[in-house]
This record gives structure tokens, C-alpha cells and sequence, in this order.
């Protein structure tokens, strides 16, 4: 009995860390894993929402060094008022949101040293984080897995985005606004006035430049985040089917000391009745309507001592 509570305590336990190793791998997926998460993440934010105020959000320990925002609006509003200075972002007027939904949510994201992880332009680097920027159906706060809705500016007053302290290393005509979009691609274009990029829609964004301007050596915060996918695709996924494996063994394990106990019962039985069997039989008598077993009324005769 000792060993089958062990047994139990140890699958109990592997049921609690489970979940949480299937989130970890899960978070890092893919980009849209990770949007589903932090749109989560962005909505627990709004404990008592207030329209037209920037919450910060929490992200989960595990994608440490991501920034996360998030401000809940009225699309009619925001048609005709717009919204300035959401961090790095200027919504004009005229935005229409598409499919059309009453209350909406703009989720702010920057990926911080994950952006190399998630994102890569084929010869260019990144010099500036990558942020995001997303809209949500918010008429329900506390849903989730919520598809994102388009933004669509005034085709001659697009979204701008200003990137501040850029340390450009090479020539203005080799630097990019990157976007990319909710499907994989990506689209580069050029700068204005050397800071600023526009856009017509949500995604991420980034600012790249041609890696061949930039110096040989690495910097610290371009090295770490590879580590990390390296760590995620080659030791998640062998974590995940080890515990499984064991988590299997461990029941397989428990049927047979189950099964072990039922056959022991089940002989003991049988012994049981065997015995009862080979026994002296009683003879039987009927006493009203019932036929009982009766014991002789002498089972032993007197012998005289001599």
C-alpha cells in the first residue's frame, strides 16, 4: 500500500508541473502563440477599466523583458479623435476598425531581447526592439484567444511611429522599416526624417540595418536571445516527452501492482472455498419452510474408563 501512495503522490505531482511545461512551450512556440498570450496577459490588466487609460500589464516569468500595454477605447472615438503618443505609436483620425465592434482594446507590445528570438530580416540587424501593436474585440474582458481586428487609417494620414535615440551605423539609404505582418511576411521600407516610420495597418514593427555596416562583434543583448531558442528547441520538447515517458511508466507501473493485489485476493478466495468444501458436512434438517444444516446430536460416543 506504501508503494501504490508513492506512486499516486508522484503522478499528482507530475499533473501540477505538466501544465506549467506545456505553457512554457507553448509561449514560445510561434509569434501567434505568443500574441494569444500576451492579449491574455493584457486583459487581466483590466481589474476595474477605465475607457482611454494606458494599463500596464504583467507578462509571465518566463518572457521576462517584454513590455506590455494596453488602453481600452470606443471605436467611434477613436474615428474621430485618434490617439497620440500610445508609446511609440500616433493613431490619426479616421481610423476604422474592421470588422466594426463597439468597444475595442489596443494592445502595446515590445519584445525587448526576445525580438531576435520571434523575428529575423535575412542581412539585416535589428537596432531597435520590436514592438507590436494589435486590436481586440473588448466588449467581454476576460475572453480569450481573441482574433485581432484591422486598422485601417485615411490612405493620406497613415499610423506613424517615431523611434527616438536611433545610432544609426551606416548610411541613411541602408536603414528599414521593417513590417511584419500577421501572416509571416514582412515588408521593408525606407525612414522619414530618419526616425519615423508609417503604416497602414497592425503587426509588428522594427527598425533593421544592413548587417554589413554594422561591426563584426555581437552585442551581449543579440547573443542571448538565440541562447534561448537554442535552449527552447532542443531541450523543451526532450523534457516534455521524458516526463511524459515517465508519467506512462508510472501508470503502467500502478495497473500492475493493482493487478498484482486482485490476483492475490482472488487466490485467497479460491483457497477459501476449497477449504470450505473438503470440511465435514453437516447434515440437514427442515425446520419450517427452510432446510438448515444441522451438527449430529452426538458427535463423540462415552467410552467407560476402565
Amino acid at each position: 500500500m506504501d508503494l501504490i501512495r508513492w506512486c499516486a503522490a508522484v503522478i499528482w505531482f507530475l499533473g501540477i508541473i505538466m501544465p506549467e511545461i506545456r505553457s512554457n512551450a507553448k509561449s514560445l512556440d510561434s509569434v501567434r502563440s505568443l500574441d494569444t498570450i500576451l492579449q491574455d496577459y493584457a486583459y487581466r490588466a483590466f481589474v476595474y477599466p477605465r475607457t482611454g487609460e494606458v494599463y500596464r500589464a504583467n507578462v509571465p516569468s518566463n518572457l521576462s523583458g517584454i513590455s506590455l500595454s494596453v488602453v481600452r477605447l470606443r471605436s467611434g472615438s477613436l474615428r474621430t479623435r485618434g490617439m497620440y503618443s500610445f508609446n511609440e505609436f500616433d493613431i490619426p483620425q479616421g481610423v476604422i476598425v474592421v470588422p466594426y465592434v463597439i468597444r475595442l482594446a489596443m494592445v502595446y507590445q515590445n519584445l525587448g531581447n526576445w525580438s531576435s528570438v520571434y523575428y529575423a530580416v535575412p542581412g539585416y540587424t535589428f537596432v531597435t526592439p520590436v514592438i507590436g501593436l494589435f486590436a481586440y474585440n473588448a466588449s467581454n474582458i476576460s475572453a480569450t484567444n481573441l482574433p485581432e481586428l484591422n486598422l485601417v487609417p485615411p490612405s493620406t494620414n497613415p499610423i506613424s511611429i517615431k523611434f527616438d535615440g536611433l545610432n544609426l551605423l551606416s548610411d541613411e539609404n541602408d536603414v528599414k522599416c521593417v513590417h511584419f505582418h500577421v501572416d509571416g511576411s514582412y515588408t521593408l521600407e525606407d525612414l522619414i526624417s530618419g526616425e519615423r516610420c508609417t503604416v497602414n495597418g497592425h503587426g509588428h514593427f522594427s527598425v533593421a540595418v544592413n548587417s554589413s555596416d554594422l561591426a563584426p562583434s555581437p552585442s551581449p543583448s543579440n547573443e542571448s536571445p538565440p541562447v534561448a531558442k537554442k535552449w527552447t528547441e532542443n531541450h523543451v520538447w526532450k523534457i516534455i516527452v521524458g516526463v511524459s515517458g515517465g508519467v506512462l511508466v508510472v501508470i503502467i507501473f500502478l495497473f500492475f501492482i493493482l493487478w498484482l493485489l486482485r490476483y492475490s485476493r482472488g487466490r485467497k478466495m479460491r483457497k477459501m472455498l476449497k477449504r470450505s468444501e473438503s470440511g465435514e458436512e453437516l447434515s440437514r434438517q427442515r425446520i419450517g419452510n427452510a432446510q438448515l444444516p444441522v451438527a449430529n446430536m452426538v458427535r463423540t460416543r462415552p467410552v467407560l474408563e476402565n
